[in-house]
C-alpha cells in the first residue's frame, strides 16, 4: 500500500466556467490556470503521482507545454492513473478530497464530482469522498479570491510487480 497527498490552489477570474472534479458549475467564475484549472483533479493527480513516487504534476504536465493549454483535466488525471499502473503496478483503492472555498456551495454537486472521479480512478463511488470547507474569512480563499483542493489517495500494488 502507498499513500499520496495532493494539493492545488487557483485564483478565480478566468473567462470560462468553473470546473471541479469534472463537473461544471454554471454561473460561477472560472479558475485561472494553464489547463481548465480543475483544482480537484490536479490535487488528485498529484496525490497519485506522489504515492507512486514518480514525480509531480508540474513535471508530467508543465504549464509550458502547449498540449495542456485549456486541456480537460480528466486527461491529466487519467494519465496519472496510467503512469502509476505502468511504472509501479499501483492502482487506487480509495480517495478523500477537501475543497476549500467560500463559494460556490458544493452540496448539490458532490455526488456528480464523486462519480466522475470514481469513474476515472476505476473505483466504486463509495470509495471516493468529497468534503467542502470554507476559508473562514482568512487569506485569499477566505476572501473569495481563490479555491484550494487537497487529496489523499491510497494505492495498492497489483499482482506481478
Amino acid at each position: 500500500m502507498r499513500v499520496g497527498i495532493g494539493y492545488d490552489i487557483h485564483r478565480f477570474g478566468a473567462d470560462r466556467p468553473l470546473v471541479l472534479a469534472g463537473v461544471t458549475f454554471p454561473g460561477e467564475p472560472g479558475l485561472i490556470g494553464h489547463s481548465d484549472a480543475d483544482a480537484v483533479m490536479h490535487a488528485v493527480a498529484d496525490a497519485i503521482l506522489g504515492a507512486a513516487a514518480i514525480g509531480d504534476i508540474g513535471e508530467h504536465f508543465p504549464d509550458t507545454d502547449p498540449r495542456w493549454k485549456d486541456a480537460d483535466s480528466s486527461r491529466i488525471l487519467a494519465r496519472a492513473v496510467r503512469l502509476a499502473a505502468e511504472q509501479r503496478s499501483l492502482t487506487p483503492i480509495n480517495l478523500d478530497v477537501n475543497v476549500i472555498t467560500q463559494s460556490p456551495r458544493l452540496g448539490d454537486h458532490k455526488r456528480g464530482m464523486r462519480d466522475r472521479l470514481a469513474g476515472i480512478l476505476g473505483l466504486p463511488a463509495d470509495h471516493v469522498s468529497i468534503k467542502a470547507r470554507t476559508g473562514e474569512g482568512v487569506g485569499p480563499v477566505g476572501r473569495g479570491e481563490a479555491l484550494e483542493a487537497q487529496a489523499v489517495v491510497l494505492l495498492e500494488r497489483t499482482a506481478g510487480y
